[in-house]
Order: structure tokens, then sequence, then C-alpha cells
């Protein structure tokens, strides 16, 4: 009769314990690491979309305001799409502005507030008419 041998001494197959929980912790930790990244990305997603809203409305606000001699200087607000704007306009005086040409400066900024507090500004400059005398 045939007898298969076994040629490992006794209690040499399979891992031992402490193998097995080295190879649990580093798969533990393996697994922290992918769960860490997988929450920075979603953060920094969420964070793109808000300013992406921020500033998709900034440019609806500049798209609609007023022409370039009807916007007056002080102070325009409003709400557009649950975010809060405001538009300060006031003249800037620049060096060229004195030298007789028929343009002037108006320094604008636009503030845009979201709804989760988050603001943006843009701040530029616009060219309209001396009034005529």
């Amino acid at each position: 009769m045939w007898r298969s041998q076994n040629l490992e001494p006794a209690g040499a197959a399979g891992f031992t314990l402490v193998e097995a929980l080295v190879a649990l912790g580093v798969m533990a930790a393996g697994l922290a690491a992918i769960g860490a990244l997988a929450n920075s990305n979603l953060r920094v997603g969420l964070y793109t979309e808000r300013h992406l809203a921020e500033i998709e409305t900034a440019r609806k606000v500049i798209t609609g305001m007023p022409g370039r001699n009807d916007l007056p200087f002080g102070s325009l607000a409003g709400i557009l799409d649950a975010h809060q704007w405001r538009i300060n306009t006031a003249a800037l005086s620049t060096p060229l502005a004195g030298a007789g040409g028929p343009w002037a400066a108006q320094g604008i900024a636009l503030l845009v507030r979201s709804p989760s507090g988050a603001t943006i500004e843009v701040d530029t400059i616009r060219l309209r008419k001396k009034a005529t005398k």
C-alpha cells in the first residue's frame, strides 16, 4: 500500500498568528492611506465646485452690469443664484486722467458671497466717456 509522505514537520504548515496579524496590519495601513486620499479628493472636488459657482455668478453679474456710461458711482447690490453680490464703483485718478482725453477711469470692485460664506472679489477698471461741457 502506498502512503503519502509528509516532508514538513508537524506544525510548520500555514501561517502563524503573528504572521496573520502582521498581514492584517499592512492591509489596514494601505486601506487607511487609500481612504485618506479619497477623502482629500472629495474635499478638493467640493471646493472646486463651490468656487466655480462663485466665478459663474461673478461672470453673470459683470455681464448684466449697466452700460459704460450708465453705471453710477457708488454701490449696487443684489442676489443672484442664492449668491449675494455687491459692486462698488469709484472714479480713479490716474496721471493720464488729467491729460484732457475723452475718457475717465472708473474702478469697479465686485464682491460675491456664496451661501456657505465663501467670497470672491474681482477688481477691474472700466473706461467711460467724460461728461461733455
